[in-house]
């Protein structure tokens, strides 16, 4: 069996960290803020990522590290690259392998679609460059890394566009609005399914130094406002779409560069990863009973 250090303990990487546990590996689970744990074989322990010293003591010994950690949104620019870098550090001064957790920012509104994983990254977007930046400071590691990059989230305890700007109103019975084309195909990602990429990439026996896609479910954002009001019971009385001066006007400036990806078209290739590391897309019904377990 191996040691594994999980940072980050969010939806992702808790489940991850419980998948790892599960199958019998030593697994430590750390964030500034990880809570109390009963997962198997599964250690929680406080610590700062952005310390490289102390990530490296407590990663010695460790097979991989999988960089889950998420900043707060609207101060990636800033708060994100100190967590890479402290990472990284640990990752070459423990000589363990590096997983990183990221998106589909980074290649940018001008990509051709469906999005490969082989595709150069091309940002048009100040969260897509700091991704960039991230992933560049990964590869240039001096240990083997990997990047897993996964469509918006849905799931239980997921934060994402959906749950946070479509979601309540839907619970709630009210009219709904969402942002971009509500009638343009949108991939959409399993946070238990990024755990089991996660999980499968920890034991890939391939050419390191590259991305995997998480394997994504499809539906238009009106038609999972629609899929989910009916597992609720819900009518959607009315659902539209949010102008830009709206998005202003309600403070949502962080979603406004990351707009386009609702305006078209959102098609994400993961062949790669079904086929060479065995894993697919649970079902859409499953991703939103997930998602509202708390509500069901």
């Amino acid at each position: 069996m191996s040691f594994y250090v999980v940072v980050g303990a969010g939806p992702v990487g808790r489940e991850t960290a419980r998948r790892l546990g599960e199958e019998g590996h030593d697994v430590v689970l750390t964030s500034r803020s990880v809570g109390s744990n009963a997962l198997p074989n599964v250690r929680t322990i406080r610590a700062d990522a952005t310390d490289a010293a102390e990530l490296s003591r407590l990663c010695r010994g460790a097979d991989a590290i999988l960089m889950c950690a998420m900043a707060t949104y609207h101060r990636w620019p800033t708060d994100f690259f100190p967590i890479i870098d402290g990472t990284v550090r640990a990752a070459e001064a423990v000589g363990a392998k590096l997983i990183v957790l990221g998106n589909l920012y980074g290649y940018g509104e001008n990509a051709d679609r469906p999005l490969r994983s082989d595709m150069s990254l091309d940002p048009t977007s100040k969260k897509g460059t700091a991704r960039t930046i991230m992933w560049q400071r990964a590869v240039r590691a001096n240990v083997p890394a990997i990047e897993v990059r996964s469509s918006d989230y849905l799931g239980h305890g997921a934060i994402s566009y959906f749950s946070l700007v479509a979601l309540p109103s839907i619970i709630e019975g009210k009219p709904t609005a969402f942002i971009g084309d509500l009638d343009a195909t949108h991939a959409w990602a399993f946070t238990k399914d990024v755990a089991s990429t996660l999980v499968a990439v920890s034991r890939y026996t391939g050419e390191w130094g590259r991305a995997f896609h998480v394997p994504s479910q499809y539906a238009s954002p009106r038609e999972l406002i629609r899929k989910t009001a009916a597992m609720l019971g819900q009518e959607i009385p009315e659902t539209r779409s949010y102008s830009i001066p709206e998005m202003k006007a309600l403070g949502m400036h962080e979603l406004i560069e990351m707009r386009y990806l609702f305006e078209s078209p959102l098609l994400v290739d993961s062949s790669d990863a079904e086929t060479l590391l065995g894993v697919k897309a649970s079902s859409l019904e499953e991703m939103i009973a997930d998602t509202l377990r708390d509500h069901l």
